[in-house]
């Protein structure tokens, strides 16, 4: 009975040896596929690090794919607006042509059709799609942004401020490159006055064309610092530019952000009538929200994470949907002036076009090319970016081959060490193991 109590003990105690030698052989056979991590128990810490660097990868991974997608759209854009701002060069050219005086009648139907044809590419650009996706809808990218109308439409007759103009009535000749700044045209027993929607006043043509420069010459840089004066040549001067105040207009009660007269509007403002223009007209369909791709974790910064750009920002705003107005941006300012110009042309409006028009151009064509920039300088950031998170990853990559990776070396070495010691311990145990119960015997 001793005998096989001991022998049975024997025989365990080789069983569990020998199944231990296995699974440390077996363990060292899992890590051949270059990994020393399967499970947590193999190493509690360096699991930890191996899924937070995980985690990190992923991280670094999306926003690659978010550069990459993000690059697509703003180079688009970026050749889109190219083109569109080549568009608005050739405007230009063809606005300071319609603006001698020595064109003939047949002169002038010509430079229209050019300049119609111009106004027809640039909104066929404006709709360019990268795959369904509209560049310039804002974030209703699935929607077409831009609709140039077929009707011709009776639209309010804005006076068109040059940078000196800009400067003594508006105070903004800082601001001029980036939006129109306009008076509304009115009319009076055959004269035609200005009205200043912002501060009320109601100028004569002459004051606005010419008379203000005498203020300006006696040192007055604004019509404010002009009227705040007490003098009597200044008063007198001020008496004879200005027709009456009827204080601040809110622009949107008479017409819509598009310039059109609403509804229930007759186009009389009090002893005065509004001037209009008919002509055809750009809508917008898109919205002003910018689509971001965050490129980086941490803290989002709107500014630099946008990666399209939407009407208002490429086209300005004008005195119909600006700030003062009471409208909301209507994504087609500079579109819908530029029309009102080849109008002008079409009627073969010299001295308009001479003033008005070439600063339409003028200020369009530089509102275009700044929201270029802005594209091309947030293209830039995200190619920087871009290398930054190239180099995060290979250090993520390297992170995580030191804590989970194998020796190859080193586990050759260990695993032939076991390979060895297992083969011996099967071969003593075959010999000195008894085989059955005779041998006991």
């Amino acid at each position: 009975m001793g005998v096989r109590i001991g022998s049975s003990h024997f025989m365990y105690n080789y069983q569990i040896s020998l199944n231990h030698a296995y699974e440390k052989q077996a363990k060292l056979f899992e890590q051949s596929d270059g990994s020393s991590l399967h499970r947590a128990s193999d190493n509690p810490i360096n699991y930890a690090k191996y899924l937070r660097y995980n985690v990190s990868d992923s991280e670094n991974q999306q926003y690659q794919d978010n550069l990459k997608t993000a690059s697509s759209w703003m180079k688009n854009s970026d050749d889109v607006m190219v083109h569109m701002t080549e568009i608005m060069q050739t405007l230009k050219e063809k606005s300071v042509h319609a603006a001698n005086s020595d064109n003939a009648e047949d002169d002038y139907a010509a430079i229209y059709k050019e300049m119609f044809a111009c106004m027809q590419e640039m909104v066929s650009t404006a709709n360019t799609q990268v795959g369904d996706r509209y560049l310039f809808s804002g974030q209703k990218d699935l929607t077409k942004p831009f609709t140039l109308s077929d009707e011709m439409y009776y639209r309010g007759m804005p006076k068109n401020l040059d940078t000196t103009q800009s400067a003594f009535f508006k105070g903004t000749s800082s601001d001029y490159n980036t939006e129109l700044f306009q008076l509304l045209e009115l009319t009076k027993d055959g004269e035609t006055y200005y009205l200043d929607n912002e501060n009320g006043n109601i100028y004569t043509k002459d004051f606005v064309d010419e008379g203000y420069s005498e203020l300006s010459a006696m040192g007055f840089q604004t019509i404010d610092e002009a009227q705040a004066s007490t003098n009597t040549r200044v008063q007198a001067l001020l008496a004879a530019g200005i027709d009456d105040n009827v204080g601040a207009v809110n622009v949107a009660t008479y017409f819509t952000n598009q310039g059109l007269l609403r509804d229930g509007q007759d186009g009389t403002f009090g002893d005065y009538n509004f001037v209009t223009i008919r002509q055809n007209i750009v809508t917008y369909h898109g919205d002003e929200n910018l689509i971001s791709m965050v490129k980086l974790n941490g803290a989002t910064d709107p500014s630099a994470d946008t990666v399209n750009s939407t009407g208002a920002r490429m086209f300005g705003r004008d005195i119909f949907d600006n700030a003062a107005s009471g409208n909301e941006p209507s994504g087609t300012a500079m579109l819908n002036e530029l029309l009102c110009m080849c109008e002008k042309v079409n009627t073969c409006d010299t001295l308009w076009m001479s003033s008005d028009g070439v600063t339409t151009t003028d200020v369009a064509h530089a509102t275009l090319v700044l929201e270029e920039t802005r594209v091309g300088a947030r293209q830039q950031l995200y190619n920087s970016v871009e290398t930054m998170l190239l180099n995060q990853s290979d250090n993520i990559t390297e992170d995580i081959t030191n804590v989970s990776g194998t020796d190859i070396a080193e586990l050759a070495t260990k695993l032939m060490q076991m390979t060895t010691l297992y083969n011996l311990s099967l071969s003593m145990g075959g010999r000195i193991l008894p085989q059955s119960l005779a041998d006991y015997l």
